[in-house]
């Protein structure tokens, strides 16, 4: 269970309480307060961390994802070749050690590493406390690595301008259906380890339609960036953003 938001502890009740309805009715209450009070909390330290990167220029971007989509690769190859064209600035997030930041490193960004033990998604809190470490006057664009998780990082509001989801191939067609607050609210969602879809027999077309299903004219782009195929778009929009 996370303890950060209490992740989980719903389904606890449910799973021990059932025949108990009085007892899980109160229950569950309480984890719903609990829940709508860590998020408002959460939500007012966002804010100002949105208003303290408004007054910096910077377009900072969450990245959320299932673990394993390519988002610690994306970034490596999107910083070089960034590098001398757009200052970036990345804060990564995982529940233990700091191998992300150190595959990050020397690509020409700052990047600070935050382990959350226990917690399976990033808050307002730490990104406030990291935002100083690698955020400097000529930052314009700061990446925030969220934890590998498709539900809790989407809940919680980080400050970001917006979020961006991944989606790998080898994860299948249907996410978006399956896990639909992501997809519905993300900016735009980028399909990666597009070179793996020929040996996975995955449907372009199918997983387009699932997309389609929870957010309608979705800004959707194709890559790999193992092979680069695809990157031009993704450097293209970023470019966009910061123009």
């Amino acid at each position: 269970m996370c303890e950060s938001c209490g992740c989980g502890t719903a389904n606890e009740h449910h799973h021990h309480d059932q025949g108990q309805g009085h007892e899980h009715d109160h229950g569950h209450t309480r984890t719903l307060a609990l829940e709508q009070k860590v998020l408002a909390h959460n939500d007012a330290l966002a804010a100002q961390n949105r208003a303290w990167l408004a007054e910096r220029g910077v377009v900072a971007i969450n990245l959320i994802s299932a673990p394993g989509s390519g988002k610690t690769l994306l970034l490596e190859k999107t910083l070089e070749r960034l590098r001398g064209r757009i200052p970036c600035s990345v804060i990564t997030g995982d529940q233990q050690t700091d191998r992300d930041a150190r595959r990050l490193l020397g690509r020409g960004a700052m990047v600070h590493q935050i382990e959350t033990i226990s917690a399976c998604h990033l808050d307002a809190h730490q990104v406030a406390h990291a935002m100083p470490h690698v955020i400097t006057e000529e930052t314009r664009l700061l990446f925030i690595e969220n934890v590998g998780n498709m539900v809790c990082p989407t809940a919680f509001d980080l400050g970001e301008s917006f979020k961006v989801a991944l989606l790998s191939t080898p994860e299948g067609e249907d996410k978006p259906v399956k896990y639909p607050v992501l997809f519905a609210i993300a900016k735009a969602i980028l399909l990666t380890k597009m070179d793996l879809a020929p040996a996975l027999d995955w449907s372009l077309s199918a997983c387009r339609g699932y997309i389609q299903q929870v957010q309608p004219g979705a800004h959707v782009i194709e890559l790999s960036a193992r092979t680069g195929d695809g990157m031009d778009a993704w450097i293209g929009y970023l470019e966009r953003l910061v123009q």
